[in-house]
């Protein structure tokens, strides 16, 4: 789905109420191989605590009506971490979350839940390219915009919510610089870092292609976020798509950037640096998002001209955690909701932050192995990344 901008406008009221009857799944039944389900209760009952510490939740309001799905994680547990994924296993792509889920490294663990991401760009050449920052266990493989927000997680477990603007850049021997994107279309004025995560090769045309290894016993790959890699120039190559390797990257120059910036040959020494603002050095999970819905515990004021739609979001608190999907675009099952609609829907869950992701046919929520909402188009569709909770007591067979 091709991302919209981000909208501002009236704030309308929250929904009235939301007396809902909720179905609590305590996901440690499902560790067994079967549900433990109990019904029953308003929405301001909490569901049973689990000793695994998550648990899924299905809310309904029948008089909109509303069919929501939640997991609930508690932040001290440390047993439970939070992945992304990419939408071609350790690549760029499209593909479906439950695919996604099952490529994921059996060393980190059972996967138990997950939901689609970031809205992503559409080009037919670079499919799957997230529209904000990503990185996956530790590897930077998307960069920020700064207008898109996004959750990054910190060394200790804990989420944050922030807009990040990037400071990538490239350093000449000569001490002149320019900004760099990441894995993404270059623009004929553009300079961009093309890794491994790209795939085979950057499929870039035109301008001039600078092959990068690394010198002895310098810091490399996998990409970090906020570091300074200093990169030898192994070759040069004026035709484009260079071919791309886990020992290499390209920085790939627009022609018409190549014609202003230094000219360099083998053996040139250069300065690439992953910096950001704020500083994320040390996260090794973030995913983009889109807009803002909580913020210190208020839900914003957001535009509702678009309608009630399916919607995936994430919001937390201190305690939890929330991954949440709204099914829409069903008059007999769920209409889906506004932006401001989710936001206070967030707000009354708890959430003191949450961030909206892509919604509409890309809305999924997969729970033990199985599609637990209903996609509006009768079917998974495919989406660019997707969050992954990982229970690490239990690894994956």
């Amino acid at each position: 789905m091709q991302t919209n901008s981000t909208e501002v406008g009236a704030f309308r009221a929250p929904v009235a109420s939301f007396v809902a009857r909720e179905s609590v799944v305590l996901l440690l039944g499902l560790l067994l191989g079967s549900l433990v389900e109990v019904c029953g209760g308003e929405s301001t009952h909490p569901p049973a605590k689990s000793d695994r510490g998550y648990a899924y939740i299905h809310d309904e309001v029948r008089d909109v009506p509303w069919s929501i799905h939640l997991i609930k994680l508690e932040l001290s547990h440390t047993n439970l971490e939070l992945h992304t994924t990419l939408g071609d296993g350790s690549v760029l792509g499209m593909s479906l979350v439950s695919e996604q889920v099952k490529r994921l490294p059996p060393a980190l663990g059972r996967p138990v839940a997950a939901i689609n991401g970031d809205f992503y760009n559409s080009s037919l050449n670079y499919p799957g390219d997230p529209q904000g920052l990503q990185i996956v266990q530790g590897e930077l493989v998307s960069a920020p915009s700064a207008a898109w927000v996004c959750c990054w997680i910190d060394a200790a477990g804990r989420p944050h919510r922030t807009n990040v603007v990037s400071q990538f850049k490239v350093t000449w021997p000569d001490g002149a610089t320019a900004p760099l994107g990441l894995n993404e279309e270059r623009a004929s004025d553009a300079a961009v870092l093309y890794t491994a995560a790209i795939g085979n090769s950057t499929r870039a045309s035109g301008g001039r292609e600078l092959v990068l290894e690394r010198p002895t016993n310098s810091v490399w790959l996998p990409l970090r976020i906020g570091q300074t890699y200093t990169a030898r120039v192994r070759e040069v190559r004026e035709t484009g798509n260079s071919p791309v390797g886990r020992d290499v990257m390209v920085l790939s120059l627009g022609p018409g950037l190549a014609a202003r910036v230094p000219k360099v040959g083998a053996g040139a020494v250069l300065k690439i640096s992953t910096a950001t603002t704020p500083n994320l050095t040390g996260a090794r999970t973030a995913i983009g998002g889109g807009p803002t819905l909580v913020r210190c515990g208020k839900a914003l004021p957001l535009s509702d001209s678009l309608g009630r739609h399916p919607r995936s979001a994430i919001g937390w608190n201190k305690d939890h955690f929330f991954m949440v999907v709204v099914d829409g675009r069903q008059r007999e099952l769920s209409v889906g909701m506004t932006l401001s609609e989710l936001a206070a829907y967030l707000v009354k869950r708890g959430c003191e932050e949450a961030i909206n992701f892509d919604g509409g046919g890309s809305a999924t929520i997969w729970v033990m192995g199985n599609v637990l909402n209903s996609p509006s188009q009768g079917a998974e569709r495919p989406a660019a990344n997707a969050l992954v909770l990982v229970d690490k007591s239990k690894p994956q067979k």
